[in-house]
């Protein structure tokens, strides 16, 4: 048994590694297409075309992360498919490798894709690509997300703040910078505008050249509203919020490892701001690696499926679809549990729980009732 299982393992980790680098090349020739669009825009000190390349080179492993569980299925259908094909998965059977075996002999290799797929996903994707936004940031002048920026609100005491960056400057630090200032009765207290501004060693912020407005809006003794102005060149403000949880709100959750979400979706909760997107990207983080053992388990039928010659491409072309289809389910179960206000574990687990059904069903009609 020990021979049967090196050599399905051998099989299977050769196939998985052709089709995850087929797919590779691929995206990483459309990321490059689309990357030309930015080279030469800053000048001939700027954005290069060796810049693209490494950009694009450091969104390989976010790719990677996305595609495991496709090119999971898509390689161990080929590798079952052509040992029904030749009859040597016949011969496996015939030498005691049974439905129940032969199971756990994929599920073995499914659970070494789990743990790589996590690592991808939790340790090397969130650093490569947070590497290629600084090569963009550094060369391109600055990173923003959409019109406005990042927006993000902290509580201190019995006041709250509501704080807008508008970009990520090449060196690390902020660009126009404001923040809004609320008293206990939730009216304006001070605003503050700064040009740039540096996450200090602790728990401040130093804003450049700032331009504050303080609010008084009198009492019950009858004293009238007042508005004073103040500019300073250098302000510190005494803040929670930190460089990671600025960087997060410009860039896409999808792309911050578990532990980063998991604190992210506290700071929103313990503000008072909506973190449903973030909680269904931190399930969905913790279930898509487990989807690699539904995948191996979806593909164990097609071993005990009987076809003429030449009839393998069809079937691989099927695995080529479920794993879009699932791709694509994973994706419209996020959008549409944002939209719904859906459970956020449910949500991400749903997409997984409907393969497993189908492929438990495959295994159990095509298997276990032959």
């Amino acid at each position: 048994m020990k021979t049967l299982r090196h050599l399905i393992h051998r099989e299977a980790l050769s196939a998985v590694a052709f089709v995850t680098a087929g797919f590779l090349a691929l995206f990483f020739f459309f990321d490059l297409i689309d990357e030309l669009r930015w080279v030469g825009r800053a000048g001939a000190d700027g954005y290069q075309l060796s810049h693209a390349l490494l950009f694009v080179t450091l969104s390989i492993p976010s790719h990677l992360y996305e595609l495991l569980p496709i090119t999971v299925l898509i390689g161990t259908i080929f590798v079952m498919a052509r040992f029904a094909q030749s009859s040597e998965f016949t011969i496996m059977r015939t030498s005691g490798m049974g439905p129940w075996r032969a199971l756990r002999t994929l599920l073995a290799l499914g659970g070494v894709f789990v743990l790589l797929t996590f690592a991808v996903g939790d340790y090397l994707a969130p650093l490569a690509d947070r590497a290629a936004q600084l090569v963009k940031v550094r060369y391109l002048g600055r990173l923003t997300s959409g019109a406005t920026g990042a927006w993000l609100k902290e509580r201190q005491d019995d006041h709250s703040f509501a704080v807008n960056v508008r970009a990520l400057a090449p060196h690390g630090g902020m660009l126009d910078v404001r923040i809004f200032e609320f008293d206990g009765k939730g009216r304006l207290a001070a605003q503050i505008h700064a040009d740039s501004g540096q996450f200090d060693s602790g728990d401040a912020w130093r804003l450049d050249n700032v331009r504050s407005s303080r609010f008084d809006h009198g009492g019950s003794n009858g004293n009238e509203a007042r508005v004073e102005h103040l500019n300073t060149p250098i302000f510190q403000w005494h803040t929670r919020i930190t460089a990671d949880m600025v960087a997060a709100s410009l860039l896409k959750p999808d792309r911050m490892a578990t532990l980063d979400l998991f604190q992210f979706i506290r700071h929103l909760n313990a503000n008072g701001q909506s973190a449903q997107k973030y909680e269904i990207e931190f399930w969905r983080k913790v279930f898509y690696p487990l989807s690699c053992l539904v995948m191996v388990v979806l593909s164990l039928p097609f071993a005990y499926l009987h076809f003429r010659s030449g009839g393998i491409a069809g079937y691989v072309f099927g695995g080529v679809m479920a794993g879009i289809s699932f791709f694509l389910l994973n994706n419209v179960f996020g959008y549409a549990g944002n939209l719904q206000n859906w459970s956020p574990w449910l949500t991400a687990a749903a997409p997984g729980l409907i393969y497993s059904v189908l492929s438990l069903g495959a295994f159990g009609w095509l298997v276990l009732r032959r």
